[in-house]
C-alpha cells in the first residue's frame, strides 16, 4: 500500500501532529506513512528527542545550573550578554 504523505509533508506535519491540532484524516494518513516508512520513523524519533532536550535546556533549572569546567569564560561572557539583549 503506497503512503498517501510524502516523507516532505511528513516532516511538514511533525509539530501539528505532536501538538494535537492535526486534523483526524491527516492524522490516519500520517499514522499510515509511518507504518510503511523506516526512515520516517526514524526522523520521528529523532524530532522526539530534538523537543525534548531543547525543552530541557530551557527549563528554569538548567538555567540556573553551572557551565561544564571546561566551557571557556569568554563564551559564557558572550552569551550572558546575548541573553541581556533579547530581554
Amino acid at each position: 500500500m503506497e503512503p498517501f504523505l510524502t516523507c516532505r509533508e511528513m516532516a511538514d506535519f511533525l509539530g501539528d501532529y505532536f501538538d494535537g491540532s492535526l486534523p483526524d484524516g491527516q492524522k490516519r494518513e500520517f499514522e499510515r506513512h509511518l507504518a510503511v516508512c523506516p526512515p520516517c520513523i526514524h526522523y520521528l524519533e529523532s524530532y522526539k528527542t530534538t523537543v525534548a532536550l531543547a525543552k530541557q535546556s530551557c527549563s528554569t533549572t538548567s538555567a540556573k545550573s553551572a557551565p561544564p569546567a571546561d566551557v571557556p569564560e569568554a563564551l559564557i561572557q558572550a552569551i550572558l550578554a546575548a541573553r541581556k539583549k533579547a530581554t
